[in-house]
């Protein structure tokens, strides 16, 4: 885990997924006081107490689970793990409670009829997006949208690494020692116009799973003395 910072407490919204259970696992074993977020409270309750009987390990002192609504205001990072048809509306929503605050944004811009063919959202990536509807009061990264839950819910070492970008260089590097602290290899993949990157590759992932009958393709960084861990 990083050293030197505070843990900021974060806010898992569509924290009752796969996905967002992966990362409340990875970021509650690191120490960070996660919240999972639901449009129910007893949905994040039940995802809460699912994650401590699955992971004795984790500090259950550190999780909670409320409404999306009270997660994000209490929380100092919010992480977007919804699916993509609820995006713009889930933003619109959750807007006044973001200000000043960073938002991850996990979301993969796919179409359920054509998942794995590559789609283009308004304004370039789904993050690109997210920041327009945002304003500057809110900063956007864009990260783990390459990663399958099936590895962040394992205990296992992952063989994968993860591209962040960012509205600018101090919040790539937030999103970089988030992406360590749970665990993965990550890489500054430079502004949020290249986003569309990593939002795309998931389709060719997906292409990827179904011919060759995997779960967990993924991307590495090869040819690079050394990586972020170092």
């Amino acid at each position: 885990m990083s050293e030197n910072h505070s843990l900021e407490k974060i806010a898992i919204i569509g924290g009752t997924g796969k996905e967002g259970k992966g990362l409340a696992y990875r970021w509650t074993k690191a120490g960070y006081p996660v919240i999972i977020g639901s449009r129910e409270n007893a949905k994040a309750e039940k995802a809460k107490y699912d994650l401590i009987d699955a992971f004795p390990e984790i500090d259950s002192n550190l999780l909670t689970g409320n409404t999306n609504e009270a997660a994000v205001k209490e929380c100092d990072i919010a992480v977007l793990t919804i699916p993509y048809e609820f995006h713009e509306e889930m933003i619109l929503k959750l807007k006044p409670f973001l200000g000043g605050k960073i938002m991850v944004d996990v979301t993969v811009p796919l179409i359920p009829s054509q998942v794995s063919v590559v789609t283009i959202p308004p304004d370039g990536s789904v993050a690109l997006h997210a920041q327009k509807l945002l304003g500057d009061q809110t900063r956007v990264i864009s990260a783990f949208q390459n990663i399958s839950f099936e590895l962040l819910l394992s205990d296992k070492p992952i063989e994968c690494d993860v591209l962040v970008c960012g509205t600018d260089k101090e919040t790539r590097e937030t999103g970089v020692r988030l992406v360590n602290d749970a665990g993965l290899v990550a890489w500054d993949a430079g502004p949020l116009e290249n986003s569309i990157i990593a939002e795309g590759l998931t389709s060719v992932l997906i292409r990827i799973n179904k011919k060759h009958q995997v779960h967990s393709a993924g991307i590495r960084i090869t040819g690079v003395p050394g990586n972020s861990l170092d």
